[in-house]
């Protein structure tokens, strides 16, 4: 009785893409700087544009209730027309809202992006 070892090796670079994807997953990911940037650009408008849209949208629902006053309850006339006044004025900040917001996060993160950028540059 003869024994032999022998040894076989077969590469599959499928199975190696596979295996070298899921290591991606769970390894530790580093801090790409432009992604960095891209979100932090990003970032900027997007708190403008959540404090805006809640204030349009509770003016718009203030509105609406005074305009119901006015149309169904006719003995709440004159409140349903200060209450729509306050509606009108509340949507009528949405957008100087943004504008002030939006500046303001530029001059907070202004700093951060342009070291950022000055690194990318070099």
């Amino acid at each position: 009785m003869e024994n032999k070892e022998t040894f076989s090796y077969t590469y599959s670079a499928k199975e190696q893409e596979e295996i070298k994807k899921i290591r991606e997953k769970y390894a530790p990911k580093e801090a790409d700087k432009m992604e960095q940037l891209r979100r932090l650009d990003a970032g900027v408008t997007q708190k403008g544009t959540v404090v805006s849209l809640v204030v349009g949208i509770i003016g718009a629902l203030i509105l609406g209730t005074g305009m119901s006053m006015c149309m169904v309850w006719t003995e709440l006339f004159i409140l349903g027309i200060i209450v729509g006044v306050i509606g009108i004025a509340a949507v009528s900040l949405a957008y100087p809202l943004y504008n002030y917001v939006t500046k303001k996060e530029h001059e907070k993160i202004a700093p951060e992006i342009i070291r950022l950028t000055d690194e990318l540059m070099k």
